[in-house]
């Protein structure tokens, strides 16, 4: 299934998060980034998709995100990752993704397996916590902000 969507990339020097209006194509996003990276020189390739479950009688879930937080976050690990010859790539959706779709890639290249396998995990679980990303379920076309199954962001305020 194709799933047509607006695309733009939130440049901040050669770092690039991803967004897109609504699901992701996976398999056009991983192959522009395994294109991307194809004279690299990368031995290891490791993707993470997420996917929305159908659960709790949700038709969809619904995303906003604070673009200037989520590109200082996501250029920390930039530069951590460029520190262990690593890269790391990111894509997100903005807006309502159904159930069984994607709203949330990432993936690490790096020269040796174990860099990328220690990294893509790290990088999963700081995204959970820390990425300035909020949900909402969508029932009955209408948008119910998911606090049980949301992480207080540190320093946010009256956005905890």
């Amino acid at each position: 299934m194709v799933i047509e969507s607006l695309f733009y990339l939130q440049y901040v020097g050669a770092k690039v998060v991803e967004l897109y209006q609504g699901s992701l194509d996976v398999e056009q996003i991983f192959s522009k980034w395994l294109h991307e990276e194809a004279a690299s020189n990368y031995g290891a390739y490791i993707p993470f998709v997420g996917t929305i479950r159908a659960e709790d009688g949700i038709e969809a879930l619904s995303f906003d995100i604070y673009e200037p937080v989520l590109e200082a976050w996501f250029n920390s690990w930039v530069e951590k990752a460029e520190k262990l010859g690593a890269k790391v790539k990111m894509a997100h959706a903005i807006g309502d993704v159904p159930v069984h779709t994607s709203s949330y890639i990432s993936a690490v290249f790096s020269p040796k397996r174990r860099v990328a396998l220690e990294l893509i995990d790290e990088f999963v679980e700081d995204f959970k916590a820390n990425a300035p990303i909020w949900k909402y379920d969508v029932k009955d076309g209408k948008r119910i902000y998911a606090e049980d199954r949301s992480t207080p962001m540190s320093g946010s305020g009256l956005l905890a």
